[in-house]
């Protein structure tokens, strides 16, 4: 058992033993943190010298940066302070100017101000004068207005009374004229009013034949003249378009190659252009029927493509058909341009270029519609050249007057009024649109030149050969210009000759006399250009003759 130690003993011992070893701790810390302090002391000196030498350097080195910058800041300042003076020396240059300019300006208006104030004072002084004159000679003026008055007060009293003296004696006129003739005042009037209607009908007659005859000698010789000339020089052929085509082929084996194993081939065919193919007895020859000549077209080209080719089968057919279109497509806008330069027209729409271009493929009467408009274009130039109008846009209203039967058949309405709407559309001027509108009348003619157009067109369209008319419709239009003539009173018999150009009237010669004749014939003229349409120009001609027959037995 350890002998006990006394606690009071224990105690200071363990105290003084963790005194001494904090105490000897607290020394070898000491020594070791001034070992460190001293290293750290020598480092930062050597750094503290170092950065001594180096600030040195760089304030050595920002003194000579800084004197050189300083040097470059008073050159560039110099050089701007240059600048600026000239600039400010340009801008006092250019605003001494402007004020001089101002100044002469301000005094040339203060100047004609000053002319126009003394101007407007000597103007007021004459108005003043001329109204002082004004009103001396309206006091003289009110003065013989009064004494006129007062006389015409006294003439009129005389009249008065010479008027009711004059209704006294008329009235005893009359019933002397009734107690000698026998007739009352309303017959009196009556035959009186008879007479006088048909003496003015045979005076004015008369007159309107003088002045036929005196405007006729010149205006025939000149009209004809025009119109000779033009056609001369715008002479073309003609030729009446039909609605078949007939293509050539080298053998008549490949008539069974054309319609195919049960007729496969030609009925594709029929059926991807929309014509008719007639294939018969014709040697060497096949027969392409449409009244489309442009579908029309398509189906000959691509028939001589594909017997070119060698390959007749509907898919075939087909492709060719698709190929061929497209490329006449393109063929409408060439036709169109090249037209354009061959009549010498320029800034046109590239619409009614396309529109022009698919003239070709279209007919009226059987007259090619492109053709018709080209010769129609030419025609009104060369006329309108002849009265000094334009003659380029004569020739333009010309070309352009049929554009409206290209259209699609959906829309309704006169060509002329299509063709109108159309030029319009495309900012035409408007005299050329107001010629396509009025060409057949729909809208009135509001220059020469519409006229000019309108008789370019009917000279074309009646030239012999130009265009094609059915039995049927010819018939009906001589009945028509029979029938009309003989609708006036005094017509005898009628007759329509030289193919419906002539109309020849044969009259009473009791109730028609010669005077009359030319009304007649006017009347009847008048009458057909309501009623009727036709291409060119019919001629009245009106027959007044008497025959006495006797007999010697």
């Amino acid at each position: 058992m350890l002998p006990e130690i006394d606690i009071y003993i224990f105690v200071p011992m363990i105290v003084a033993l963790c005194a001494i070893t904090f105490f000897l701790g607290w020394l070898i810390h000491s020594k070791i943190n001034k070992a460190k302090i001293d290293g750290a002391e020598n480092v930062a000196k050597k750094i503290v010298s170092e950065a001594e030498t180096k600030s040195k350097e760089i304030i050595n080195e920002a003194e000579r940066r800084a004197k050189a910058y300083k040097q470059d800041a008073e050159k560039t300042a110099q050089n701007i302070k240059k600048e600026k003076l000239l600039e400010v020396k340009d801008e006092f240059y250019r605003r001494k100017q402007k004020y001089d300019e101002e100044v002469k300006a301000r005094e040339k208006e203060i100047t004609d101000i000053e002319k126009k104030t003394r101007t407007e004072k000597e103007t007021a002084e004459k108005i003043r004068q001329e109204l002082l004159n004004k009103e001396k000679q309206a006091h003289t003026l009110i003065a013989e207005y009064t004494e006129k008055h007062r006389e015409v007060t006294e003439k009129k009293t005389e009249v008065d009374r010479m008027t009711e003296e004059s209704k006294e004696i008329l009235s005893e006129q009359k019933l002397k004229l009734q107690r000698i003739s026998s007739m009352s005042e309303e017959e009196a009037k009556k035959t009186l009013f008879d007479s006088l209607i048909h003496q003015v009908k045979v005076e004015s007659a008369q007159k309107l034949q003088e002045i036929r005859d005196e405007t006729k000698l010149e205006a025939n010789k000149i009209s004809k003249n025009i119109v000779i000339q033009a056609i001369q020089r715008s002479a073309v052929d003609h030729s009446v378009e039909t609605t078949v085509s007939v293509l050539q082929i080298t053998s008549d084996e490949l008539k069974g190659r054309i319609i195919g194993k049960e007729g496969r081939n030609i009925r594709a065919f029929e059926a991807v252009t929309g014509v008719d193919i007639i294939v018969d007895d014709t040697p060497e020859a096949i027969i392409i029927s449409g009244f489309d000549p442009f579908r029309r077209e398509v189906a000959r080209v691509a028939m001589e493509r594909l017997i070119a080719d060698g390959r007749i089968h509907p898919a075939r057919i087909e492709e060719v058909v698709q190929k061929v279109e497209k490329e006449l497509n393109e063929e409408i806008i060439r036709v169109g341009e090249q037209t354009l330069i061959d009549i010498g027209i320029q800034g046109v729409n590239r619409d009614i270029v396309t529109l022009i271009g698919r003239m070709k493929y279209r007919s009226s009467y059987g007259q090619n519609v492109l053709s018709h408009s080209i010769e129609v274009g030419h025609l009104a130039g060369i006329m309108a050249a002849e009265l000094g109008l334009d003659a380029v846009m004569a020739k333009r209203a010309g070309l352009l007057h049929d554009i409206g039967k290209t259209v699609d058949r959906n829309i309704e309405g006169p060509h002329a009024v299509l063709g109108y709407e159309i030029a319009k559309r495309c900012k035409e001027h408007p005299v050329v649109c107001n010629a396509i509108g009025s060409h057949h009348e729909e809208m009135p003619m509001e220059h020469p030149i519409a006229v000019l157009v309108q008789a370019a067109d009917a000279i074309s369209g009646s030239r012999p050969g130009a265009r094609r008319e059915s039995v049927e419709a010819y018939s009906k239009r001589l009945e028509k210009l029979e029938s009309i003539g003989t609708s006036f009173e005094g017509v005898a018999k009628t007759y329509a000759i030289q193919a419906g150009r002539e109309v020849r009237v044969i009259v009473e010669p009791d109730k028609i006399d010669d005077t009359l004749q030319d009304q007649l014939a006017d009347d009847i003229a008048h009458r057909i250009q309501e009623e009727m349409e036709y291409p060119g120009q019919i001629k009245i001609n009106v027959i007044r003759e008497r025959r006495t027959i006797s007999y010697a037995k």
